[in-house]
């Protein structure tokens, strides 16, 4: 029996730190770089917090706080950025708000690499 998501070789408070900061950098910067299979986990965490930011209502931003940590840039934080920007571009769009390229393997260890991206 599988757990429906990769575990990433790590315990359970490592992996979500790692998924709650992977996905607060792709809010703030739009692209990242990472491995293929973290790219799969990503995209699950940030497609449920765009449906959040679709909504926008107080319960929302709550649920959607508890993911994304309070990083800045340019005194915007992640949770304003997807708020204020990304829900309303994709209002009208059912799903599918990332994007996976896959760009070759890595030289050290030929892990498979992958960008991910907002559509």
């Amino acid at each position: 029996m599988s757990a429906g998501y990769s575990k990433l070789n790590r315990r359970s408070d490592n992996r979500k730190a790692l998924l709650r900061d992977l996905s607060t950098q792709l809010i703030l910067h739009g692209k990242i770089v990472t491995s293929a299979i973290k790219a799969r986990e990503i995209k699950r965490v940030v497609d449920k917090l765009v449906t959040f930011a679709k909504k926008g209502d107080l319960h929302s931003i709550r649920l959607a706080g508890e993911t994304v940590r309070e990083l800045s840039i340019n005194d915007q934080t992640a949770l304003q950025i997807l708020f204020k920007e990304i829900g309303p571009r994709y209002k009208e769009r059912n799903g599918g708000y990332t994007r996976i390229y896959k760009i070759g393997y890595r030289k050290g260890d030929s892990c498979p690499m992958a960008i991910i991206e907002f559509v």
